[in-house]
């Protein structure tokens, strides 16, 4: 796991013009009305992260153009995107650049192409390493694609991270675990897990609607990413996003689905309870305890609308009657009870 500080990531969400695919998953109609994004554009985004409380000028910034396959843009545009941040890395302002594409749109050529202009991370939307998965959410890809474009990356020296969408039509439990066997056998530097939403205009809301595709609860979707974190970061692999990034449009757009707008805390706090406050109390005979955990653990022992403290008790039959936060308690150490 990469253990430097976290640099300041500043997102720059281009349009979907690089995506040759119509995915079942995606509003074709919105991404086809998206306009360019402009250099201009790019350089104030820049210009207002630096005037953040967040920017720390010996740390940089690090540069990410999300929304859209980017090594599929012509490459003229992709050279304006990239020139545009050139001046901010000459003054060591920027430090590097990471972008998100499909595996089928990698090549060595472009590979190096935007490694001269300071892209050092490569996000992968693999969605799955099911190729029934794939093919059912008509991806236009398959494993192999995913597999052949990730070692490609790492041969020229990328960091390299997978995005992954549990619940897509075909999906089940099993299937996806497997995926994330094959993805923990990858080792790339980082994971995302986007439980898949039905969107408004897409296709799968069709389906959706014909009943020809459930999408998981949410507790089955807090369930399968919470499994797969746990396996994930075992074998050292960072899993950075959990669910979707939270937007007005977005949210006003989604059918169904296990959308919740704090879904990676419900899934954090069900890993923590798991590993930490369940082996604890087992064995227990009392009805009734208190727990002292280190401070920055207690939300995550309380958990969403106390949703945490009910898990516990339906889990162990033991009812938590205070959560009390105490200093010398070690962070990663098991919760101790009264």
């Amino acid at each position: 796991m990469d253990k430097r500080p976290r640099r300041f990531i500043v997102p720059i969400f281009i349009p979907n013009l690089g995506c040759p695919h119509r995915c079942i998953f995606c509003d074709q109609r919105r991404i086809t009305g998206q306009k360019r994004i402009s250099p201009e554009k790019v350089k104030d985004i820049i210009e207002t992260a630096l005037r953040s409380e967040r920017y720390e000028k010996e740390k940089g910034i690090e540069v990410a153009f999300y929304g859209g396959t980017f090594t599929g843009l012509p490459l003229s545009y992709m050279k304006e995107l990239l020139s545009s941040v050139k001046p901010y890395m000459e003054k060591e302002i920027v430090k590097e650049i990471r972008v998100s594409t499909r595996p089928d749109k990698v090549n060595e050529e472009i590979l190096r192409f935007i490694k001269d202009y300071g892209v050092r991370t490569v996000e992968l939307g693999a969605q799955s390493l099911d190729d029934n998965v794939l093919e059912l959410s008509k991806r236009g890809h398959s494993s192999e694609d995913t597999i052949r474009a990730f070692y490609l990356l790492k041969d020229l020296g990328f960091k390299v991270g997978i995005q992954l969408m549990p619940g897509l039509p075909g999906d089940s439990r099993e299937k996806f675990l497997k995926t994330i066997e094959k993805v923990i056998a990858l080792k790339p530097d980082m994971v995302r897990l986007y439980p898949t939403v039905v969107i408004k205009g897409s296709e799968l809301e069709r389906l959706y609607k014909e009943g020809r595709y459930f999408p998981l609860s949410l507790e089955e979707a807090v369930e399968i990413c919470a499994e797969s974190c746990i396996l994930l970061e075992k074998e050292g692999i960072p899993v950075i996003r959990i669910g979707l990034m939270y937007s007005d449009e977005l949210v006003r757009n989604i059918v169904a689905g296990p959308w919740h707008p704090s879904f990676g805390f419900l899934v954090r706090s069900k890993i923590y309870i798991r590993q930490y406050v369940l082996p604890v109390l087992r064995g227990i005979k009392e009805k009734e305890v208190d727990l002292f955990c280190h401070p920055k653990k207690l939300t995550l022992i309380k958990g969403y609308k106390k949703e945490g403290l009910r898990f516990i008790e339906e889990k162990t039959g033991i009812k938590i009657r205070k959560v009390i936060p105490k200093e010398d308690i070690e962070e990663v150490k098991p919760i101790f009870q009264e």
